[in-house]
């Protein structure tokens, strides 16, 4: 096989096949489902907001300075 003498597998005669199939296989989902992709847009916008409400604001409660163990955290009478 052509790969095996250091060309890759994506140089030979099996690899180009493999690509070619893989372009027109591609095209063809893309031109088919085009529909239901588009379609599923907005959903997707709606349900991005909560999630990168939720992973955005993740950190909020690290707010507490570990270096004065002894003292009350900041904005809290002594």
């Amino acid at each position: 096989m052509d790969y095996q003498n250091g060309r890759g597998f994506w140089r030979s005669t099996t690899g180009l096949v493999c690509a070619g199939f893989l372009l027109v296989a591609g095209f063809f989902l893309i031109t088919e489902h085009t529909a239901h992709v588009l379609g599923i847009l907005p959903w997707l916008l709606l349900a991005s907001c909560p999630l990168m409400h939720f992973f955005m604001h993740r950190g909020h409660g690290a707010h507490k300075h570990h270096d004065d163990a002894g003292s009350p955290p900041q904005g809290e009478p002594k």
